[in-house]
């Protein structure tokens, strides 16, 4: 820079930086400033276009100088200053780094500190503010679709029982095969299909589906069918009813959305709506499309050759006996599997499902919960078997240890076969229509849930009495959610058990016998002629079961007593109905008969329960000739003379 300036404007330079100045920034600033214009000069005259002025990098140092120079220095002296090269050859380097040539490296230590501020004071905080926009966009967008949901989470309670593995797995498996595709040369391109799980509630139809999607790595998404209800039927947000329904119908279109691996999982259909349903359709068939809305824009979503799998679940058992509907044509294309019911022949299986699922219920059988399959099914066939003997086991387990397992899985044998009859019970009068019951709706359950809600009370010391008391006691708490119902479930429960006392027999008759009388009388209510005659009739009828049936116990008692051998000479009043009496009765329903005959046929023309009226009618007089007839084949009754002395 001496070397450029001629004499007078380098000691004017000299000069003004020497001179006082206020504070050490203003000196600074003077220096720099020498400096730039240098740097520019040198840029106009002497530097090639396009390139760049290496003095550009002692810029700092330059005017360091400056400002350190003493007045002894000439140009010679600073001439003769030795120089220092920033630059470094850094050689043998291996990569495809542009500023790598032929393996060297030239490392230039001020534009390489250059750069590094420019990173440290421009590159780094812009990455960092980049860094916490997508932090916060995240966060809005998790509030929004809440992906945490959609992670499925196996249940510490679940239990994968033989029931599982050699029933369930398999046949799911092969209809995913036809969702999802399988691995390998056989690989199908047309993917189509419905799994469709029913069953009562408690048999873990999601908590299957939830460990399924859990191990095949597929993200799980559930849609509520209560909250979509029966007031749902598009799959466009915007027609929902409510806030609830609308966020299940957008989880619907996000699965949708996201178009490979996904399990769309729909719980309790039986809630839903059919012609919501039918959307699915062309889904589950080999075109693999569907209508869907997404972000207010309709759109066709092809899923041909996509992870997709469907899955529907539902109770087909309402608490009022009806069955719950879908489409026949989504049925047609669906795998249907009732997982509250024997499959075939996995009788064996099923029945200890129940034992292997409440494992983790029992303090005394945790410990066994967390053992292999192999050992849990040794000590249940133990248990089965009554003998200790022989048990060999993986687990290292005390033989007390063992001996208190044994002790409470044969308790719970016997608490497995009452929820097992409970639950046949409750399916067999959940499947019938309400015009072919003989007895009041059954509504107490046998899924795994009642069992483990025993299971967890049953202690080693139980004996057979208190573990009684214990399964009656559960079953009384779910009856006081019957409400009025809760009388005639829990007579039902005891016939079944056959712990019925007498006047609870007589009691659980009484009330199916109101039961199948109201069942006939419905629709008959009301103050018109032909409902009161029709009652009256049925009053009649009535009275004349009650009559056939003392006659026929007269009968029997007759015969039973003839046919016992007299061993002493002793008096025997034989019971028979004098034919004088059944003449009376005969001549007493002729008049009833004769006199309702006009008023019957009047309102025969004019009534709309003419038939039901003439069939009781029919009924009646059926239930008469039987009656006349059984009195006139009556033994007469002996007379005084023959009465033995």
């Amino acid at each position: 820079m001496r070397n450029h300036m001629p004499d007078t404007r380098w000691q004017g330079l000299l000069q003004t930086i020497r001179t006082p100045l206020s504070t050490p920034e203003e000196a600074w600033s003077v220096a720099i400033k020498a400096v730039d214009a240098y740097l520019e000069y040198q840029a106009k005259h002497h530097t090639q276009p396009n390139a760049l002025d290496p003095n550009v990098d002692y810029r700092e140092e330059l005017a360091l100088a400056l400002l350190s120079l003493q007045p002894s220095y000439d140009k010679t002296e600073i001439a003769q200053t030795p120089a220092s090269s920033p630059i470094v050859i850094v050689q043998e380097l291996v990569g495809d780094h542009p500023c790598i040539v032929e393996r060297e490296l030239s490392f230039n230590y001020h534009r390489f500190m250059k750069r590094l501020r420019k990173h440290a004071k421009t590159i780094v905080p812009r990455w960092l503010d980049l860094q916490s926009a997508k932090r916060r966009l995240l966060e809005q967008a998790e509030r929004k679709i809440k992906s945490h949901e959609f992670k499925a989470k196996v249940l510490t309670s679940f239990v994968r029982n033989q029931l599982i593995d050699e029933v369930y797995l398999p046949r799911i498996g092969e209809n995913f095969a036809k969702q999802i595709g399988t691995l390998g040369e056989n690989q199908r391109t047309d993917r189509m299909g419905l799994l469709l799980l029913v069953s009562p509630p408690g048999y873990g139809k999601t908590t299957l589906m939830e460990y399924i999607a859990n191990r095949l790595g597929l993200v799980f998404i559930k849609v509520n069918g209560p909250a979509l209800s029966h007031g749902v039927t598009s799959l466009d947000p915007n027609e929902a009813t409510n806030a609830a329904s609308r966020e299940e119908v957008h989880r619907i279109n996000m699965a949708l959305e996201m178009g490979d691996n996904v399990m769309l999982y729909l719980d309790d259909i039986q809630h839903c709506n059919v012609e919501l349903l039918q959307k699915f359709i062309p889904l589950c068939d080999a075109t693999r499309r569907i209508e869907g809305v997404w972000n207010c824009q309709s759109k066709t979503y092809d899923l041909r050759g996509r992870k997709f799998a469907v899955v529907m679940a539902g109770n087909p058992y309402t608490e009022t006996g009806e069955r719950f509907q879908i489409p026949d044509m989504l049925a047609n294309r669906a795998d249907v599997y009732n997982l509250g019911e024997i499959v075939g022949n996995s009788k064996d299986s099923f029945e200890q499902s129940y034992l292997e699922n409440c494992l983790t219920s029992n303090p005394v059988l945790q410990p066994l919960a967390r053992c292999s399959n192999a050992d849990q099914r040794a000590v249940l066939q133990a248990a089965k078997r009554g003998i200790i003997d022989g048990l060999e086991l993986e687990c290292n387990f005390s033989a007390d240890a063992v001996r208190e397992m044994i002790t409470v899985l044969t308790k719970l044998h016997r608490v497995r076969d009452v929820v097992l009859m409970m639950n046949q019970a409750y399916i067999y009068s959940a499947a019938q229509a309400d015009d072919y019951r003989t007895e009041p709706p059954f509504k107490l359950q046998g899924s795994y849930r009642n069992m483990n809600r025993i299971a967890e009370k049953v202690v080693p010391v139980m004996n057979d009495e208190e573990l009684q008391r214990l399964i009656l006691t559960c079953y009384q708490q779910d009856a006081q959610t019957l409400s009025r119902d809760g009388e005639s479930n829990l007579l039902k429960m005891r016939d079944l058990l056959g712990i019925l006392s007498q006047e609870e027999d007589a009691r659980w008759k009484g009330i199916k016998k109101t039961f199948v009388e109201k069942n006939r009388m419905r629709g008959l209510s009301g103050d018109d002629t032909t409902s009161q005659f029709l009652t009256s009739f049925l009053g009649i009828q009535d009275g004349l079961d009650s009559i056939r049936g003392a006659l026929e116990s007269a009968t029997a008692g007759q015969r039973s007593a003839a046919a016992v051998p007299s061993v002493e000479s002793k008096v025997i009043v034989q019971h028979a109905v004098p034919r004088v009496m059944t003449e009376l009765i005969r001549s007493q329903f002729q008049l009833i008969y004769d006199g309702l005959r006009p008023i019957l046929e009047g309102v025969n023309q004019q009534s709309v329960n003419s038939g039901r009226l003439n069939e009781a009618i029919r009924d009646l007089m059926t239930r008469y000739q039987a009656l006349e007839s059984a009195a006139r084949n009556a033994p007469e009754p002996p007379s005084d003379d023959a009465l033995p002395d």
